[in-house]
């Protein structure tokens, strides 16, 4: 009776508030995985951001599921709550704060179906594979603008129109903004309330802040940037701190009392939006002012102040890899060409952590002095398909500077996209997603071209070798699948990868035994080749 008397009420709640004005219904009816948001207008004594507590439980009345959050001073006496609900039904909240006025208040929502292309979050599936909340497979395409939410809004909304172009479905990008080499831009705002500013001898500025009084303006910027890429179906990869300030800012020296501050505030405003990731540093190594047990300390901080669970990683300078076996870290965010440089390499590295591989800087295309950032189209999109190949992710990066320091420079500051390689990765994210299973080298150390999807479904890459043919084998391993068998029929499709192609081989082939661990076409067959670089074969039974 209870269960009926609940859903006949969830019913009634549907049914009425389908019934009034949008601009009254849309704060009641959230879609599964949106963000629902309640607002307070109360004035208090002493500081909001720091002597006001205020949280609220939410209860999903069916499933009895509950959620703690967090909510936030969002200044001119404003405080908020936000919440991602993750299932459907009703919802009631209660508020808890430390100020009389807010303390008691009740209220609730009903969580209705998601809207087309609202997948949730993303998170872990398989050990080392990536799943929405809803079930389906996600593969991240992504790209690095780091400082692009700190440019003027003609930048910015520049590099959404590139963004909405190019087939990537992540970016990494910095909440502080950027000090260093080709982009020293002041932003129109500040994370944190100015005490004093003077300048020196040379010119420079030098800011004294309040690391007690955020500046919300600045957040709630950051947070329209964050729906306008979630509306693209972009991730966007949340880098909290960095090094690129050389004491310009000192955001990347702050005591460790306002770090934990910091990331509070932020998983408060943040974490209901579902395609936000979390990713503490890029090339912690390189921030002095913090440790090793620091950076565990915030990476702690992330993860249980986050009710979401949304992914998590650290990233680190070339080739410095920090522990990502902590039960912090979803999976890792790693700085090394070497991996994905030749065949088979990005597989150890998988193998080793067991959890999602992104090499999120393999270098960068682009045409600067220095050695990271001179890598050619072809190279850049060669080691995106060795991390393919080998069950792992590459994230893309450019760096073009065709007016003596004067261009955006993508991977600084956003702006137009001027390489090739990023013309490729939405054919290649079509071929990606095409697969009824993530990819994984089929027989590990034994060969590094040929990678499975699952039963009958292959892919080898030819990368820089341009052979005029191909003799049709396979290895009789198949990763974790069954093996293959003899008399198994196949096609072939031979995609050109960088001119994105694909041709239909006119054969089929039939396996037989070759010793014990290969197999060949019974009649020795082979496919004739182009002699072109950069080939991809598509293996699948033939129907």
């Amino acid at each position: 009776m209870k269960k009926w008397n609940q859903n006949l009420l969830y019913t009634i709640l549907l049914l009425f508030s389908s019934l009034l004005p949008e601009s009254l219904s849309a704060q009641k009816n959230v879609p599964q995985w949106g963000c629902f948001e309640t607002s307070f207008t109360c004035k208090t004594k002493g500081n909001p951001f720091t002597e006001v507590s205020l949280n609220a439980t939410f209860i999903n009345n069916e499933t009895h599921d509950t959620v703690r959050v967090t909510g936030f001073y969002d200044g001119n006496d404003i405080f908020k709550v936000r919440f991602m609900p993750q299932k459907q039904g009703l919802w009631t909240y209660e508020i808890k704060s430390s100020e009389s006025k807010l303390n008691g208040r009740k209220g609730s929502l009903v969580c209705i179906k998601p809207e087309t292309g609202n997948h949730g979050m993303v998170q872990v599936g398989k050990s080392s594979d990536f799943t929405f909340s809803d079930g389906g497979s996600y593969y991240p395409f992504g790209t690095t603008a780091y400082a692009w939410t700190h440019m003027d809004n003609g930048i910015q909304n520049l590099t959404l129109k590139s963004l909405a172009q190019s087939g990537f479905n992540k970016v990494r990008m910095c909440i502080f903004p950027k000090y260093y080499a080709l982009v020293k831009e002041e932003p129109a705002s500040y994370p944190y309330e100015i005490k004093s500013v003077t300048t020196d001898s040379k010119g420079e500025k030098h800011y004294e802040w309040d690391f007690n009084r955020f500046n919300p303006q600045f957040f709630q910027h950051l947070e329209r940037r964050i729906l306008q890429l979630d509306s693209l179906g972009i991730q966007a990869d949340l880098i909290l701190f960095h090094p690129y300030d050389k004491g310009h800012w000192g955001f990347d020296a702050m005591p460790m009392d306002a770090n934990i501050k910091y990331i509070k505030y932020v998983v408060s405003r943040l974490a209901p939006y579902r395609n936000v990731w979390w990713s503490l540093a890029n090339e912690f190594d390189y921030v002095k002012s913090k440790t090793v047990d620091n950076w565990i300390t915030l990476s702690r901080t992330v993860t249980t102040t986050d009710p979401y669970k949304h992914l998590c990683s650290i990233h680190g300078s070339t080739a410095c890899y920090f522990d990502y076996s902590l039960p912090y870290f979803t999976h890792t965010s790693i700085q090394d060409q070497a991996p994905v440089s030749d065949f088979g390499r990005a597989a150890t590295i998988r193998n080793i952590f067991k959890k999602p591989v992104i090499f999120d800087e393999v270098c960068y295309e682009g045409n600067l002095p220095n050695r990271w950032g001179q890598l050619s189209g072809e190279e850049m999109l060669y080691r995106i398909w060795q991390g393919l190949i080998a069950g792992t992710y590459v994230t893309h990066g450019e760096c073009f500077n065709f007016s003596n320091g004067n261009d955006t420079i993508f991977w600084a500051k956003g702006g137009p996209l001027r390489g090739e390689s990023w013309k490729r990765i939405a054919f290649t994210r079509k071929l990606i997603e095409s697969l009824p299973n993530s990819l994984q080298l089929a027989d590990m150390s034994w060969d590094n071209i040929t990678s499975t999807a699952g039963p009958g479904y292959y892919f080898i890459y030819l990368g820089k070798e341009a052979p005029d043919s191909w003799i049709f084998n396979l290895p009789t391993k198949n990763a974790n699948y069954p093996k293959l068998t003899a008399g198994e029929k196949f096609k072939v499709e031979v995609i050109d990868t960088w001119n994105m192609t694909t041709e239909v081989y006119p054969a089929i082939f039939e396996t037989t035994a070759q010793g014990n661990y290969r197999f060949v076409d019974k009649e020795g067959k082979k496919v004739s080749l182009p002699q072109k670089t950069y080939l991809l074969l598509r293996i699948t039974h033939a129907l």
